[in-house]
């Protein structure tokens, strides 16, 4: 079945902006793909007193900082310099936060199993970095990205990431009944995100190329645009309670399908799994799905915290997944292709 994006995500994303409203916002990994969707979604449509863009890049920031100028809303922007590595910047930039938004990470599956160490000092010991500032700095609210690549990991980044979940559903006990909290948001691919593939057969396409590559004919992934990302990111601030794993319903693609809708001509090579790559994709594994439940527009991987659950353990806000189910991107019945595909793909070449 060919399913159409639709804005079903985003249903909480105007109430979440509106909470930012003369509050503090703060995300790491500010000035990569989502930060910079992210600063524009809320400066668009919140009036937050400070939106503090947090990552290490100096000339990512300045670029940024000129772009964002022309934003009538970009008075309350602040750029700082620090790594999520170093626990003591990230204090002091937390300071009189209330909101915080994690997407600093190593992403790159070849390079981390490259550099296993950098990843694990990133991803991991950086995410308990973000949590100890956090709770230090008194915030109000953490929501940390996370990726498909996480259930069920192969690769170290997938690993890394399972890790930084654990440790953001956990840091809700560290935070006390009235302390700080965390959620998780658990997506596919970025269509289009940098290192993703579009970008890699748009350049060969421009660059004449007379074949495109593909890993395996078979493959398949969950697909998600930036500014779907962003909203459903933004819905969840308004929907957490604190150490849910949020996972949006979003439709399945095949990577032979983006080929052929972007150049149907070009016939197609098949280079082989690189090192740490899966065939499909899991979002939500059949162990995960005891303790999840499902509502109209995403999935919720419950924590097993007693002032999120009802008497018998699960939540009398959604529907409790049947045994056996899982959230595989092979198996999923939603997916994008044909002309809903080929309209995405103009809308983001033009």
């Amino acid at each position: 079945m060919t399913t159409k994006f639709t804005e079903a995500p985003a249903a909480n994303a105007g109430n979440a902006v509106r909470v930012f409203d003369g509050k503090a916002v703060f995300i790491t990994g500010g000035t990569g793909s989502f930060g910079k969707a992210f600063v524009r979604a809320v400066l668009d449509s919140g009036k937050p007193s400070r939106l503090i863009v947090f990552s290490r890049d100096e000339l990512k920031q300045y670029e940024m900082e000129h772009e964002f100028s022309k934003n009538p809303n970009s008075a309350c922007l602040r750029y700082f310099i620090g790594d999520v590595r170093d626990q003591s910047r990230l204090e002091l930039a937390l300071r009189d936060v209330d909101y915080v938004v994690h997407a600093a990470a190593l992403k790159h599956v070849p390079i981390a199993e490259y550099n296993p160490f950098e990843c694990i000092h990133t991803n991991v010991l950086g995410a308990e970095n973000v949590v100890r500032a956090a709770l230090r700095c008194g915030v109000r609210r953490v929501i940390a990205l996370s990726t498909d690549k996480a259930a069920s990991p192969l690769n170290l980044y997938g690993a890394s990431k399972l890790a930084s979940d654990k440790i953001f559903v956990a840091a809700n006990s560290l935070a006390g009944n009235d302390g700080t909290r965390f959620a998780v948001v658990r997506y596919g691919n970025v269509l289009g995100s940098r290192g993703s593939v579009l970008p890699l057969f748009m350049r060969l396409v421009r660059e004449g190329a007379d074949t495109l590559p593909i890993t395996d004919p078979r493959m398949t992934r969950f697909s998600i645009t930036l500014p779907e990302g962003v909203q459903f990111v933004l819905s969840c601030f308004a929907e957490m309670s604190g150490g849910e794993i949020f996972v949006p319903k979003i439709p399945s693609l095949r990577i032979t399908d983006l080929a052929k809708a972007l150049a149907p001509k070009l016939p197609h090579r098949t280079v082989g799994i690189r090192p740490g790559e899966k065939l499909h994709e899991l979002l939500i594994t059949e162990d995960d799905a005891r303790s999840t439940i499902e509502l109209p527009d995403r999935y919720i991987i419950t924590p097993a915290f007693p002032f999120w659950t009802d008497g018998d353990g699960m939540t009398s806000r959604g529907t409790r997944m049947a045994e056996g189910f899982s959230y595989a991107s092979n198996t999923n019945p939603q997916w994008l292709e044909g002309e809903t595909l080929r309209a995405m793909l103009c809308a983001y070449t033009a």
